[in-house]
């Protein structure tokens, strides 16, 4: 039985405004005491029945632990006019409160309950300022009220403001109707949790709704590794373990759920699978579509092709290699074209000859890539305009289906007769499907990749399951051309992709090896590299934007998360003029790299070179934190040198440092220098189209720092962990039924 105290708030001794977790010494008739637990909106002076157990702290003695807890209203003037004063409710002041409290005195909490149009009768209070002070007392109170409502199921604080800001004043109501529903509803919300709940609710292991969650969630884990299936037979055993069940009770809810069309079943070379239902569909859609635009009639291009190419060459000065040449007179001669290669190969090159043939000929051409900084480049290297895919095909985020939509569909299609997509490699199969829907038949379609670097973060292997499935028209660029071989990073790229060692500390060339022998004096020689040696040998050399730090994992001394830390507390240390907001452990201050770590295509933006505004910041995008204001709660983040956005504080959990980032965070970005540290990473880490893909991200400079023989290793390591996906098999599928029925 938990015990309850009954006290005010004297004195705050830490307090999280974004969680609300509090440290506070409370006050009663007879006694002192510490408390420690999660408390909206504390305030001294404010009286709160607690209920928990007492704690032994190392720190401060016996505390109060408590888990719920109970607001009263105060009783006294001094209290009233502490409660009323406390910022919660805007517009009140202390003077204002203090107006309040003597015109109504000790019926105040009663008027703001029961007549709070009679603020009004308050001098310096219009009808205007006492509508806003009502809307906020109201919604204060409402939210006060659930908070407490969901107490009764064990959820915290912090868990309870959040289902409050997804479903107001019904919150309760959600989760004793399903609590699992809060998975697919609130972020930040997973199984365990939602389970965690239910199980304080009483429901229990077998519930129809627990286990049709597990397994949706199991599935959705599958995505989050890129994976658009599961194989049946194994995924219903781990299921059933998880959730302590018989696979009889998992394989019948599954059946209920591929009934409902939540889960799609199929066969594939004699294999059952299962399927979350967009990604069946999002393959199937793909593979008809691409098919489709193969094999449609393409606009007539006017005069010799091969002439035009010459005339190309000509005006650019440049000389093309057959191989080049075949890729663009394949690109343009078929209406489905795949161009990969890897760094140094002419990739470019081919793109910007393919714009100015179809420019010439009137040809409205698109160029497109996954991210904004991909897309950004390549404008600057071809000289022509390029968009993000998602612009490109006007996204916007729909209330009604609250998710993510395009404006541009099979019902609204784009309206180009040409369109190129760089950095293929990125794309995974949502977006595939979401491209391929806007594109009419007719349009030629050119995807440029380079198919050895890192799969995409979603879920698919769309570039990869192309080239494999041999029905589209493909070119592979593999001659190194005579500028880029003069880089060592491009030199070294293609040695290690072909199972190779590299070359290091050659004079004048752009790949370095420091060998250090223990974690600790790597992360210290990264250190130097970033503070002084990098800066001074690259004299025009800007540590935030032209220096990255890569490294495998998270976790770890030489992890994402840890060198973070480190590397903000010597590149952007704190600064009496650098303001900074607290968030956890984690610290966010003026003038920080950081990254977007989930699509988030509600938030505005405003551009900051002509003021246009849109919606739409995407896993992965980087940008420099302006401004953090904690009066209004706000923090703004400049990203790509020109949108601004204004972050909720309440949404900082969208974004991590970014002065280091993993190898996969950095697929599409280019970073004028690469640090990346060699130590005893985990086998399936350490492989070798993880290292091809970060030293492909380097255009001026990679630094090594760390143990030779791990380079070695990783090079020697060709594993490649398959994802499951079936775009290749339907690919050839449908091409055989094709060929079957000309």
């Amino acid at each position: 039985m938990k015990e309850e105290k009954t006290g005010i708030l004297s004195e705050r001794i830490f307090y999280n405004k974004d969680n609300f977790f509090c440290i506070s010494v409370f006050e009663t008739e007879n006694e002192q005491f510490y408390a420690v637990g999660y408390l909206p909106y504390a305030e001294k002076g404010r009286r709160y029945t607690l209920r928990g157990d007492w704690k032994t702290h190392p720190k401060y003695g016996e505390q109060f632990a408590f888990t719920s807890y109970e607001e009263k209203e105060p009783e006294t003037e001094a209290g009233l006019i502490a409660f009323l004063s406390s910022g919660m409710l805007r517009g009140i002041g202390p003077v204002t409160a203090r107006a309040i409290v003597k015109t109504f005195g000790p019926k105040t909490m009663e008027v703001l309950n029961l007549q709070p149009e009679r603020l009004t009768e308050v001098p310096g209070i219009g009808e205007v300022k006492a509508a806003a002070i009502i809307e906020g007392y109201q919604a204060r109170r409402e939210m006060a009220d659930t908070v407490l409502e969901l107490q009764e199921f064990d959820i915290s604080s912090a868990t309870a403001m959040k289902l409050y800001q997804v479903y107001g004043s019904e919150a309760a109501d959600k989760v004793r109707k399903n609590p699992y529903q809060l998975i697919e509803d609130v972020f930040g919300i997973g199984f365990q949790k939602a389970d965690r709940i239910a199980r304080s609710m009483g429901i229990g292991s077998g519930d129809p709704h627990r286990i049709r969650s597990g397994i949706l969630y199991n599935l959705g884990l599958e995505a989050n590794s890129g994976n658009t299936f599961a194989f049946r037979k194994p995924f219903c055993e781990q299921t059933a373990g998880m959730l302590d069940v018989s696979l009889q009770e998992v394989e019948e809810v599954l059946y209920t759920a591929v009934i409902e069309g939540d889960l799609y079943a199929d066969v594939m070379d004699g294999a059952e699978l299962l399927y979350l239902d967009r990604f069946y569909r999002a393959e199937q859609r793909v593979a008809g579509k691409m098919l489709q635009l193969a094999h449609a009639e393409l606009s007539h291009l006017t005069g010799d092709l091969e002439g035009m190419i010459r005339r190309m060459e000509t005006d650019r000065d440049i000389r093309l290699s057959q191989k080049q040449k075949q890729a663009i007179l394949t690109s343009l001669q078929n209406g489905v074209c795949v161009i990969t290669g890897g760094p140094g190969t002419g990739k470019t090159t081919i793109i910007d000859a393919i714009m100015y043939i179809l420019t010439s000929n009137g040809i409205r051409t698109a160029l497109a890539a996954p991210t904004g900084r991909a897309a950004k480049r390549m404008s600057q290297t071809t000289g022509y305009e390029a968009s993000t895919i998602h612009r490109l095909l006007e996204y916007f985020y729909s209330e009604n289906d609250d998710n993510m939509r395009f404006g541009r569909t099979e019902e609204n299609p784009l309206e180009y007769e040409c369109i190129v997509i760089d950095e293929m490699s990125m794309v995974d199969i949502l977006l595939m499907e979401g491209l391929v829907n806007a594109v009419r038949p007719g349009t030629r379609l050119i995807l440029v990749g380079d198919a050895d670097q890192l799969p995409p973060v979603g879920a698919g292997n769309v570039l990869r399951d192309i080239l494999r499935s041999d029905t589209i028209h493909s070119i592979r660029l593999t001659e190194i051309f005579r500028q880029a071989r003069e880089s060592l990073i491009v030199v070294n790229a293609h040695l290690i992709n072909r199972g190779e060692y590299p070359s290091y500390n050659e004079k004048d060339k752009d790949f370095f090896f420091i060998e250090r022998n223990r974690e600790t004096e790597i992360l210290e020689t990264i250190k130097d590299l970033c503070t002084r040696r990098l800066p001074s040998y690259y004299q025009d050399c800007d540590v935030l934007s032209d220096i990255q730090v890569l490294t495998p994992m998270r976790k770890g001394l030489l992890g994402s998360i840890h060198l973070n830390r480190e590397l903000q507390a010597i590149l952007n240390p704190p600064s009496a003029d650098r303001n900074e907001k607290n968030l956890g452990e984690r610290i966010f201050r003026q003038g920080d790299k950081v990254m977007q770590n989930k699509n988030d295509y509600r938030i505005s933006w405003r551009s900051i070179r002509d003021l246009s505004e849109g919606e739409g910041i995407f896993n992965g995008d980087i940008g420099i934190v302006q401004t953090v204001d904690s009066e209004q709660g706000r923090l703004g983040v400049l990203f790509d040198e020109e949108r601004l956005v204004q972050y909720d504080f309440s949404q900082l959990d969208e974004l991590e440092s970014a002065f280091a980032m993993t190898v996969h965070k950095s697929q599409g970005s280019e970073f004028p220098v690469v640090i990346l540290p060699m130590t005893r990473f985990p086998p399936m880490l350490a492989t070798r189209n993880l290292l091809y893909t970060a030293v492909t991200r380097a255009r001026r400079g990679v630094i090594l720092v760390g143990l030779r023989d791990v380079c070695s290793a990783m090079v020697d390591n060709d594993t490649i962990a398959e994802r499951q996906s079936g775009l290749a098999q339907r690919l050839r599928k449908l091409w055989d039924l094709m060929d079957g029925q000309t």
